[in-house]
C-alpha cells in the first residue's frame, strides 16, 4: 500500500506541476508520476537544505521540486528532438 500511495501522490503532484507550467509537456501519465515522485524527493531535500525539517516542504516543496525537474526534462527532450535525423522523427 505504501508504494501505491507514493505513486498516487507522485501522479497528483506531477499533474499540478504540469498545470502550473505553461507550454507543451512531453510524456504521458507514467512520466508525470515519475516526475512527481522524484520532484517530491528534490523538494524535500531542498527544504532540509534551507533549514526546514524533512516534512517542512510538504505539498508546496514537492510541487516546486517537480517543476524544477520538469524544466530539466523539457530541455532534455527538446534537445533530443532537435538533434534527431529527419528520417527518425517519422
Amino acid at each position: 500500500m505504501h508504494i501505491l500511495g507514493w505513486m498516487l501522490f507522485g501522479l497528483v503532484i506531477g499533474m499540478i506541476a504540469k498545470l502550473l507550467m505553461p507550454g507543451k509537456d512531453p510524456g504521458g501519465f507514467i512520466v508525470t508520476m515519475l516526475l512527481g515522485i522524484a520532484g517530491s524527493l528534490v523538494g524535500g531535500y531542498l527544504g532540509v537544505m534551507f533549514g526546514g525539517s524533512g516534512d517542512a516542504s510538504g505539498w508546496i516543496g514537492s510541487i516546486i521540486g517537480t517543476m524544477l525537474l520538469l524544466i530539466v526534462y523539457r530541455m532534455a527532450m527538446g534537445y533530443r528532438a532537435k538533434n534527431l535525423p529527419e528520417r527518425s522523427r517519422q
